[in-house]
Formats: structure tokens, sequence, C-alpha cells
């Protein structure tokens, strides 16, 4: 029955309100025919039996998934599944994901068709933001593709400087076991310095690299997506297939994941060219028609002039990085590399290698050299010891001599009358001496012993020393005593208006 024949059938049925036996009569047709037109309006279609399916409790996981990341990739949820549980199979994940996506405009671009060993495709993309402890830095990932085989390499790094851009062509080449004869950019500013019509100015950097690595860089022309839409899709397969859903660590166990995630499943793919063949054997067969590499790696380190305040550090991406202290104020050069902070002084001597922070007020500090400056600043303050004692115990000055003349330290004598004038007073401190030279006894610790001595016959809880960390920044710090006989005079001064 053709859908004209049944749709007159209804009409003279319901509108005309023949009988059957009449449009049987009229038509030529079968009565079972015109009972079949007017009866499945009236009874609707048989119901189709739904049959439960192992797939059935994941389905939710999967909707709220897709509407989260629409374009996850269904192996992706297939493995997302699985470790909860699933223990169907992968075919039956694609049909139910193919289903229920989201549905998404697809750009349409001309396929270009490159040589092995011809060219590969170069480009950033964004993956959102991560917290390096207080720091909050944007998520990049330099990706490499090889034209031909479609073979990739991925690295993510927290910026997109010129140094991790440079360094992200130097881990490709040694990971794709070779360079390209071009390499195809975007108009980077890493890349293109500037443009105009078909003359552009590269930056010497990139040719620079060109030169070590023998391949010619080259823009695409402004506009012209499609012609590096290789690399173009495979940030896109990269995000939607490995990153979506993955909870970060930090970015070194990143860029292991991603390295094992492209040798396990994104070189096992089919290769466009020939779903036969996996990226991995036409890789495999594109590897000997690739430049060789030079015998020494390019460098890729930043190299950067410095110079400290008054404190003995230098300030490197939002962190501070100790030098020692005679280089304050001079100078300096310094060299960063992706894990370690180097700084030279201008004779190109090294003087301090920190491991390298992406965190933000943070300082990064060599013991030696704070030590070292402690150490020098210990000594001027003995210096500043003695002039403070024959300041306000000027009995200090013979007891120091007597001490000199027997040819004993008084470096640990100075600190322990320091002491106890921080804990006594000056007065009682030079009263001592005075008892303890009268007495024909010469050393701190005779001192220490009389004030003593007179603070228990007082009745005066024993002076305490504070508990210091081992700082020396914080445990050598002298505080000078004030007079309060100032801020007596303001209390007495507020009596007298008040009266």
């Amino acid at each position: 029955m053709t859908p004209e024949v049944r749709a007159e059938i209804r009409r003279l049925f319901y509108a005309e309100h023949w009988t059957v036996g009449t449009i049987v009569r009229e038509l030529g047709v079968h009565r079972e025919t015109v009972l079949a037109a007017i009866e499945s309006h009236r009874m609707g279609p048989s119901p189709v039996p739904v049959r439960p399916s192992i797939l059935d409790p994941f389905k939710d996981f999967i909707q709220a998934t897709l509407q989260k990341h629409p374009q996850l990739r269904a192996t992706r949820i297939y493995q997302m599944i699985r470790t909860r549980g699933y223990v169907g199979s992968e075919v039956q994940v694609r049909r139910h994901v193919r289903k229920i996506r989201p549905a998404t405009n697809k750009e349409a671009f001309l396929r270009r068709k490159t040589l092995p060993g011809e060219e590969a495709q170069v480009d950033w993309g964004h993956f959102g933001k991560i917290t390096v402890g207080q720091a909050r830095r944007s998520l990049s990932c330099f990706v490499m593709v090889l034209s031909h085989s479609r073979a990739m390499f991925a690295r993510f790094a927290l910026d997109q400087s010129l140094e991790s851009f440079l360094r992200g062509h130097v881990a490709a080449f040694e990971s794709l076991t070779g360079a390209p004869r071009i390499v195809l950019y975007d108009n980077l500013k890493s890349v293109v310095l500037e443009r105009q019509g078909d003359h552009v100015r590269f930056h010497p950097s990139i040719l620079e690299l060109a030169g070590c690595y023998h391949f010619q860089p080259r823009p695409c022309a402004p506009y012209r997506a499609n012609e590096k839409g290789k690399v173009e899709r495979a940030i896109q397969y990269l995000r939607h297939a490995f990153f979506d859903a993955r909870s970060i660590q930090s970015v070194e166990e990143l860029n292991i994941e991603v390295a094992s995630w492209i040798d396990q499943v994104a070189h096992r793919r089919p290769w466009p060219g020939d779903r036969q063949r996996t990226v991995q054997e036409v890789w495999l067969e594109e590897k000997a028609t690739l430049l060789p590499q030079p015998e020494h790696p390019f460098e890729t380190e930043l190299v950067k002039p410095v110079r400290s305040g008054k404190t003995p550090y230098v300030r490197f991406d939002l962190n501070d990085y100790s030098i020692p202290h005679e280089l304050v104020r001079q100078p300096l050069t310094l060299i960063a590399s992706e894990h370690e902070v180097r700084i030279v002084d201008e004779n190109g001597r090294l003087t301090a290698r920190h491991r390298r922070s992406y965190d933000r007020a943070q300082t990064i500090e060599v013991r030696a050299h704070i030590d070292e400056l402690a150490k020098q600043k210990s000594h001027a303050r003995q210096l500043r010891g003695r002039d403070r004692l024959a300041a306000v115990c000027p009995s200090s000055t013979r007891l120091l001599g007597l001490l000199v003349e027997r040819s004993e330290p008084i470096r640990a004598h100075t600190v322990t009358l320091n002491q106890l004038v921080d804990r006594y007073g000056a007065s009682d401190v030079e009263d001592a001496i005075r008892r303890a030279l009268s007495r024909g006894v010469v050393s701190a610790e005779a001192v220490a012993h009389i004030l003593d001595q007179r603070h228990r016959e007082k009745g005066l809880p024993p002076a305490l020393d504070p508990v210091l960390p081992d700082d020396p920044r914080i445990k050598d710090l002298r505080v000078e005593e004030h007079d309060l006989k100032k801020y007596d005079q303001l209390t007495d001064d507020e009596g007298d208006q008040e009266s």
C-alpha cells in the first residue's frame, strides 16, 4: 500500500464517511488493506520490547560526562567506565555515544598531501590553568605532527615563552628521531616578527634553530587555517581523548602520562591514508627519510642580565634566588633551564645553582650563602659589641684588656657580657664587673655568677634567655634597649590634664 492510497482511504473513511465495502469497490483494493489503513491510526504501532543492557547502569554517567566534555572520545569513556565495573564491549559504548553525543558544527578544509619526511606542523594548545603552590599558571602544550605519518609529539609547559617553544622543538626532534625538511607554523610571535605579504622576518632564535637542524621554517598564509589542519586536529584529539576528565598532579607526571598515551593509543590508531595500517607502522617507514640530528642539541636556556638589591638575592619569575653576599649590586648573568637556575659573575664563574620554582613569592636559598653572610655579620657584631660594652659598662674595657693580656679569646666573653646587659641591665653589669675585678677574678662567667647571686638574694625569679630558632638572621639579631621614661611621662601628662 502506497502512502497515496493510504491517505485516500483514510480521507474517504473519516471525512466522507464511506463504508469499508464502498471504499473496496471504488478503489479496487482488498478489504484487509482498507482495514489496515484505518485501524493503524486507532490502535497505534505495536510496541517494540526493550531488552536490558549491561550498559544501562552507566548511561547516566556517560550522559553527564558528555554534557561536560562534548568532544570526549568514546574510547576514553570506555576506559573510564571499565574502571567503574563495566565488562561489556567497546563497540556498544561507541554506538551509545554516537547516538547521544551533542551535535557540533564541522568545519570543512582542503586536504593536503605531503611526502614522507617532507613536513611537520607545530602549534601551541591552551589547556586552562593549573595551581602551583601559591601561583596560578597557564597550562599549555607544545604539539608537533609529522604531516605524512601523523606521528605526534606533545609536551606540557607552564608558559609559552620562546625558551619553552625552542625546548619543545629539540625534544620533539629527539622523540621523532629526526627533523623534517619543512616546519609549518601559525604566525606566532615566537616565529614571525614582521610580515608584509609574502615577505617574512623570522625571529633570530628560530633561524638559529633551523640552521642547527637544517629545516626550513615556513609560516602558513594568513586566514588559511586548513594549511595546518593536521596539528589543529591533533590538539583537539589530545584534548578530548587524553586531557579531558583527567586529574593533574604535576606537569612532570602529566608529560610522562602523555608520552605513554601517544605510544600506546595515539600511534596505534589507523592511518588516515590506509585504514589497514597504523600510524606507528607508517612512522617507522618515514623515519628513514627524516633529517639526521646534530651531534650536539640546540641550547634552549634563558640567558638574561640581573642585579641584586641590598639583600643577597636576585628576582626571577616571581621568586627570589640567593647569591653570595659579596656579589650584592654587581652585574650578574642568570641562566634558566626548565628545572634549574644558575647565576654566573661577570667573569663567567658559576656562583649559584638552584632548583627552579614555578611557585610565587618563594625564597630559594643555598645554606652556605646565608651562613657566610651570618659569619661576616657576627664578626662585625663582635666589634660593635665591644663598642657597646665600652659605652654602657666602662669597666668592661679593663676586663677585656686583661683577657687579651692572658691570650684568651675574648669573643665568647664579649657575647656573654652583652647578654648579661640585655638580661640584668647595664648598671647591674657594671657593678658586677667592678666587684669581679676587685676580687681578681677576670672572666664573664664570674660576672654572671655575681649577678645571679645578687638576683637570688633579692628573691627575684631567675632570668631566662628567650628560645630562638637556629636561623642566624633571627638568633643573632640584637634589639637595643630603649629608655621607657618617656612612656611614664606620657601617663603623667595625661593625669595632669585630667586634674
